[in-house]
């Protein structure tokens, strides 16, 4: 069925079980599959025909993964990848190599900018970042001949400025170019990129995919809508003969799936930046309970910000879902279920008093991770975001006293309590 709502494929899609099979998503642990005939084998190493033969390129747990996120985002496929890092970098150097350039929004998490800004760079790939709230003339100036992808995330990480996907979208496609979208945050059941005009969407999702912070992981997922061989030439690994696979050309033999099928049987192939079947495993009980998770994360999270911005003791508060937020509107139009648990704040005192609070929680942890059903909060300028400069954290919205809370799924009281009596501390 393709009418169910998505909290009904939150838990339905993916793993079919048949008749007599487990009614649970088995752990299929094995690196390798028998075969009875060595022809069977060729055709599956040359793309003749579909099957599992080596868990760095698929296996029977992780395929029903896939196809669950892929049902979630309204996509044709989806790559599990050993983390949201490994997602970023493969969703680009699919499409991008050396001598190449990128756009990207620089209001995205410390670590793909450090990826785009400094490995990247050392690949051969430019890329040039755009601010926050960027105009029609801004985005059109950043292109250039060789310009592969636009790349943003929908909500950013840390300082929760709402993408204009429509916009990018738009400007990006004038350009023969995809957009790439990090959904991480929104998750696809409060943000849905592909209804918007984003071709290509990644997750990390070790946060609220999963949920219980268990599991590293990150995918990416294909529309199917991006027309590769309408702009042939920018994408010539798309769309012209692969020598490794005898002169298969991805358009032809794909069609829709060319972009994913090729992340998979090329750079999974040659990077092996594989999920375990294990992590698939956890990650599917995760999203299981995602629907349910994302509702109270949202409605804790705005009782939680509506507090702070009442709190004399708080110089600042940013969250979307909040009237008079700077992304109040474009979250109105791209998530008008909620966008996330994640709150980012400052108190008065700046950076020491931020630290003190910090210090002072009981219910939150201070964890290097965020969206997980446990309250945890983190200072970015000095953990995720450090490797950055001041000019580079202006950029991405992370100013030196900024708090990132995320907001769990225990009773909003008891972390309103224990935020007011940190604040009593400073």
């Amino acid at each position: 069925m393709n009418d169910w709502h998505i909290e009904t494929k939150c838990i339905q899609e993916g793993w079919k079980p048949g008749n007599g099979e487990p009614r649970v998503l088995p752990i299929v642990q094995s690196t390798t599959f028998k075969y009875d005939s060595a022809e069977t084998l060729g055709d599956l190493f040359d793309l003749k025909i579909g099957g599992d033969f080596y868990t760095r390129l698929s296996n029977p747990t992780t395929n029903a993964v896939e196809a669950k996120i892929a049902a979630l985002e309204g996509g044709v496929g989806a790559l599990l990848t050993s983390a949201g890092q490994a997602a970023s970098l493969v969703s680009v150097l699919n499409i991008a190599h050396a001598g190449d350039h990128i756009i990207s929004a620089s209001a995205i998490y410390g670590g793909t900018f450090n990826l785009f800004h400094k490995t990247m760079k050392e690949m051969g790939i430019d890329v040039t970042f755009l601010e926050p709230g960027a105009s029609d003339a801004e985005l059109e100036a950043a292109f250039r001949p060789n310009t592969k992808l636009v790349f943003g995330e929908t909500l950013s990480n840390p300082s929760l400025n709402v993408l204009d996907i429509e916009q990018y979208a738009r400007i990006a496609h004038a350009h023969q170019v995809p957009l790439i979208v990090d959904n991480t945050f929104p998750t696809p059941i409060n943000c849905r990129p592909f209804e918007f005009g984003a071709d290509i969407v990644i997750h990390s999702t070790s946060k609220y995919l999963d949920g219980h912070a268990t599991a590293l992981g990150g995918v990416i997922v294909d529309s199917g809508r991006f027309d590769w061989e309408a702009a042939a030439d920018k994408y010539p690994g798309l769309t012209t003969p692969d020598e490794t696979y005898h002169g298969i050309i991805y358009t032809k033999q794909f069609g829709t799936a060319a972009y994913i099928t090729k992340c998979r049987t090329h750079l999974m192939r040659d990077l092996g930046v594989t999920p375990s079947p294990q992590n698939a495993f956890l990650l599917s009980q995760g999203i299981d309970t995602l629907h349910l998770r994302m509702e109270r994360h949202c409605s804790n999270a705005l009782k939680v910000a509506q507090y702070l911005a009442e709190n004399p003791l708080v110089s600042w508060v940013s969250y979307p879902g909040l009237p008079g937020d700077k992304s109040y509107e474009l979250a109105k139009k791209y998530m008008p279920h909620g966008t996330c648990g994640v709150i980012s704040f400052g108190v008065k005192g700046g950076r020491d008093a931020a630290c003190r609070f910090m210090n002072n929680l009981k219910l939150a942890s201070i964890a290097i991770h965020v969206a997980d059903l446990r309250t945890c909060v983190l200072h970015p300028a000095s953990t995720t975001h450090r490797q950055m400069n001041d000019a580079q954290l202006a950029e991405a919205g992370v100013t030196p006293d900024l708090i990132r809370f995320s907001v769990g799924i225990e009773h909003p009281d008891d972390i309103i309590a224990d935020i007011q009596q940190a604040l009593d501390t400073l």
